[in-house]
């Protein structure tokens, strides 16, 4: 039988990172979860949810951790517009790779999974990072910017994923920002221990310092995105005509 192509593949999950602590929103993120501040008259997340279901996405789970319960009033059906939600919460924060380790037995074996903060705003077209997650054939793959702030993954001059934050010392021939949105395998999670508050990227740069070019990235400038990381920028985007122009 012939293998599937990129575009005969896809991604059914997505995980959407609820559980952070929204610091940078302070006071606004006391009593609120910073995914589920309301944007324009609806909590922030259901705009990424609306991108995935866009993007082919049929099941969303969610982490929690800060005022967990106000995720069961906004979404009492656990569902969003016909599309199942699962919650995960974690009693301790785990962070972004504790977190994915931490639904790992959610996931069917060989599954592929897209991940996306939950608190970030854009319509940058995934399916352009699906694709080249599948033909790429790595375990993770990045969507990057070309411009913004910080740009801390570095790229070689074949386009390979170099070096995140510096550490490495592999600037290659560009840097770029990380959206906030990638792909992963299942089998990814390996590499993760459980029950262990950990970052995702540690993860990749011991990936690319193992074999260089493990992780993949595609720089993907269409559409609009935008980080809601401090008060103003979240004001600003509430005062706009439309928070996607």
């Amino acid at each position: 039988m012939e293998k599937p192509t990129g575009s005969e593949k896809r991604v059914k999950t997505a995980f959407i990172l609820g559980a952070g602590l929204g610091t940078r929103l302070m006071p606004l993120t006391r009593e609120c979860p910073k995914p589920l501040l309301p944007l324009r008259g609806r909590p922030i997340i259901t705009y990424a949810m609306d991108h995935l279901r866009k993007a082919g996405i049929e099941r969303f789970i969610i982490n929690t951790h800060h005022r967990a319960e106000v995720y069961g009033q906004v979404f009492p059906g656990h569902a969003w517009c016909g599309v199942p939600i699962i919650f995960r919460h974690e009693p301790d924060l785990l962070d972004t790779g504790g977190g994915l380790k931490n639904i790992e037995e959610l996931l069917d074996d060989g599954e592929t999974l897209m991940v996306y903060n939950g608190d970030i705003l854009t319509d940058i077209p995934l399916a352009e990072l699906v694709d080249h997650h599948f033909r790429a054939g790595k375990e993770a793959s990045l969507a990057l910017r070309s411009s913004g702030e910080p740009r801390n993954v570095n790229l070689d001059a074949g386009g390979a994923i170099c070096d995140f934050r510096r550490v490495l010392g592999r600037p290659g021939v560009r840097a770029c920002p990380f959206t906030g949105i990638y792909i992963i395998e299942k089998t990814l999670l390996k590499r993760i221990r459980r029950g262990v508050k950990q970052d995702i990227i540690p993860v990749f740069i011991d990936m690319i310092r193992e074999e260089p070019g493990a992780v993949a990235g595609i720089v993907i400038d269409a559409g609009q995105w935008t980080d809601i990381g401090t008060p103003e920028s979240y004001a600003g985007l509430n005062e706009a005509a439309s928070p996607l122009r």
